[in-house]
């Protein structure tokens, strides 16, 4: 007969305790990873919820210090022809929703709205420290009037006619020069890719003034849409390195293969590059669009003696430090906000989501 061997139930059991162990720290330190990211998204989002709920807000709300974060409205009583606010009245049946008619220095008087015919009713206490009863109450005419006074239409349309102009020579001017470095051999090519980068690196306010002195002075462009559209025609720094390092990851095989079939440099690029790069090609569309959509310092900088020919974003600036409130600010942030999301959220399909950049997707 086989002796039973109580080591290996202590072992079991032990076994069994250590994966149980195991299993709730597991939940536990999941859990408080998620309640982590959670806690830094919605501290991260805070300042968005805030903007949306200012702009819903009436003007009058900013200046009652009760009122809540939310937008909201006063609830309001008529009686005998006259509007009276509604607070939260202690009594023996609990609170009571009543709207106060006339106030002394420690009494008031409220009608109930639920039974008006009851009459006044006298109160004892202070009644400043009662609580003002809200509704939830959201309002659009912050953007409406924004709309009209700050002329959207035409800042939009002015501004779209600029993101139009230079989204075709940036693509054009960038796709060229980066076919050229990803596919042929230029003497000092490398040296003349790095220093490319290299002007990446440059500040835009070292040359804020010699481009100023050059466009104002020289051509007289100031007051004009060449300043924000001619540097454009000549490429982009980073948008030939994106583009760059994406064609580089076509296969040359390729190359070669239609060049047997006597295709040419350009019957190459339209026909072999570009269909392969259209994520790339979207990229730099939809980073140069958002970048034109938000350009507001050398919009002010050339259009502020233009008020046709002004930029969104710039028009919005300047009409929200003319009238410097809460409620058309955020208004206006949130209009001009609110277009490139729904571009990005159109055309995301086409958004570049394994981005080239050492020669290995990411």
């Amino acid at each position: 007969m086989k002796k039973f061997n109580w080591k290996n139930i202590s072992l079991f059991k032990h076994s069994g305790a250590s994966t149980l162990t195991f299993r709730a720290w597991e939940f536990t330190g999941t859990a408080m990873v998620n309640l982590l990211i959670f806690t830094l998204l919605a501290a991260y989002l805070s300042p968005l919820l805030y903007m949306v709920a200012t702009a819903l807000k009436e003007k009058q709300q900013f200046l009652d210090s009760s009122a809540p974060l939310y937008p909201a409205k006063q609830v309001e009583f008529e009686y005998q022809g006259k509007n009276y606010p509604v607070l939260e009245v202690p009594t023996e049946e609990g609170i009571q929703h009543w709207a106060i008619v006339t106030r002394t220095r420690t009494s008031a008087e409220f009608i109930d709205p639920a039974n008006p015919e009851a009459g006044l009713i006298a109160w004892q206490g202070n009644w400043r420290q009662l609580q003002t009863v809200y509704r939830p109450h959201v309002t659009f005419d912050n953007f409406t009037n924004l709309w009209t006074a700050a002329k959207f239409p035409l800042t939009i349309k002015n501004t779209l006619i600029i993101a139009g102009i230079s989204e075709i020579g940036v693509l054009l001017a960038s796709i060229a020069v980066a076919y050229g470095f990803s596919r042929f051999r230029i003497p000092g090519g490398k040296w003349l890719f790095l220093l490319l980068v290299a002007t990446i690196l440059i500040p835009e306010s070292i040359t804020l003034v010699p481009t100023y002195f050059a466009y104002v002075r020289v051509f007289d462009w100031n007051g004009t849409w060449y300043p924000l559209i001619a540097p454009h025609l000549f490429g982009n720094a980073i948008y030939i390195f994106l583009l760059r390092q994406n064609f580089k990851s076509i296969p040359k095989d390729l190359d070669e293969a239609a060049m047997l079939d006597g295709a040419g440099p350009l019957r190459i690029l339209f026909s072999i590059i570009l269909p392969q790069a259209i994520p790339a090609v979207a990229t730099v569309a939809l980073l140069h669009f958002f970048y034109t959509w938000n350009e507001l310092r050398l919009a002010s900088l050339y259009l502020g003696i233009a008020p046709n020919l002004r930029t969104v974003s710039f028009n919005v600036q300047t009409y929200q430090t003319l009238t410097f409130t809460p409620e058309v600010l955020q208004a206006g942030a949130l209009l001009v906000m609110v277009v490139p999301v729904l571009v990005l959220f159109i055309f995301q399909r086409f958004f570049m989501q394994d981005m080239v950049v050492t020669g290995l997707e990411k």
